[in-house]
């Protein structure tokens, strides 16, 4: 079972309930429903049967109790499809349900609809991130402060240039992200992507089913994965940038550096065993999604080479591993939106930190790099 006391640390509980039993049934009895509602508008099924199957897909079903089925079967549409039967009447509509479709479509179609809900919540929050750093940059533009290389006192910097460096690095993520979202779109191909047995309907069948479902429509991409390879990646890409803000801002609130802290938060960022710490448990979620996150990817991007019109075993082990790259990715955005919109940041040991290193207070151009990150952030938004 889903373990919400491993999860929910690592997550939100909206992006939980987006890949949860309960969003992935719910996208799959709407395929089903509006697959016959679609062929009934172009007369392949009588509109009562279409209606008769609709009203099936209006109910849920026992979910462990489908699950077992699903895992006996090697597939989430094989006992959907066969109790939905089961609930339609007369016989001639329960034989409807499905018709022209493949258990791919059903498991691709719904994976799409949980990853269309997703990349909403990611592109907010994330938008939100952004506009957190740019503000941040902004108020820090020549705030003075040592830079560091190789771990080690280098020349001066402004705060604000290091802030507008993670302010680039996940808006150019987000911009990356956002063009592989085209990926998310409509799988209707049937049982060998030919679209067979619909008397020639199938692409008129595909835009009318997309339409009803709020997703483009597309030809078949059973075994064409590249697209949700770029997806995974975009999401592991976003998740590093992130990763990388948690990385410098846990290092900055070092007790021995000083500079910058999460904001305080009662019951959080304690020690068990130390009373005295004030643990960044921000920058420890977003910096255990960032380790995951490429390994997650590189799973799905060994699955486009498929065998034939549809493959076996590399199409099955994408649903559980976009799940949770796009839980982890969200996890991580709402953990640093709260550091840095809160971030309490120590100017006074900045500067400390920097005269101690003895070299010197010239910042370069600092504060002119920061102002033109921030204008090509306003121009990209």
């Amino acid at each position: 079972m889903p373990s919400l006391l491993r999860d929910r640390p690592t997550s939100t509980p909206e992006m939980l309930a987006v890949f949860g039993d309960e969003a992935l049934l719910k996208a799959a009895l709407a395929f089903e429903a509006e697959l016959a509602l679609a062929q009934a508008e172009l007369g392949l099924i009588p509109r009562d049967d279409a209606e008769a199957i609709a009203a099936a897909c209006a109910s849920t079903f026992d979910i462990p109790e489908l699950a077992e089925a699903a895992a006996h079967a090697g597939t989430l549409a094989i006992p959907l499809v066969e109790r939905l039967r089961a609930r339609v009447s007369p016989p001639e509509a329960a034989a409807r349900v499905h018709k022209g479709a493949t258990s791919q479509d059903l498991a691709d179609t719904a994976l799409m609809l949980q990853a269309r809900d997703g990349a909403a919540l990611i592109q907010r929050d994330a938008a939100r991130l952004t506009d957190a750093l740019a503000a941040l940059a902004r108020k820090h533009q020549s705030t003075p402060m040592l830079g560091r290389t190789l771990l080690q006192a280098a020349l001066p910097i402004t705060f604000g240039l290091k802030v507008s460096t993670w302010l680039s690095g996940v808006a150019g993520a987000l911009d990356r992200f956002e063009r592989e979202t085209p990926a998310i779109r409509l799988q209707f191909g049937g049982a060998t992507g030919s679209r067979a047995g619909l008397g020639g309907q199938g692409a008129a069948l595909a835009e009318r089913l997309a339409a009803r479902l709020n997703l483009p429509a597309a030809l078949p991409w059973h075994a064409e994965r590249q697209g949700v390879a770029g997806l995974a990646s975009a999401l592991a890409i976003l998740t590093g940038a992130i990763g990388k803000i948690a990385g410098d801002v846990a290092l900055m609130a070092q007790v021995e550096v000083g500079e910058a802290f999460e904001p305080r938060q009662a019951g959080r960022g304690g020690s068990s065993a130390m009373a005295h710490k004030r643990n960044p448990t921000g920058c420890q979620v977003a910096l255990s999604a960032a380790i995951r996150a490429p390994h997650l990817a590189a799973t799905i991007v060994s699955a486009p080479s498929q065998q034939h019109e549809r493959g076996l075993g590399g199409w099955q082990a994408e649903g559980s591993v976009l799940a949770e790259l796009f839980q982890l990715t969200h996890g991580a955005l709402a953990a640093m939106v709260t550091v840095i919109e809160g971030l309490e940041v120590d100017e006074s040991r900045m500067a400390a930190n920097l005269a101690a290193a003895q070299v010197g207070t010239d910042t370069g151009e600092s504060a002119a790099l920061v102002a033109q990150a921030l204008a090509d952030y306003e121009k990209d938004r």
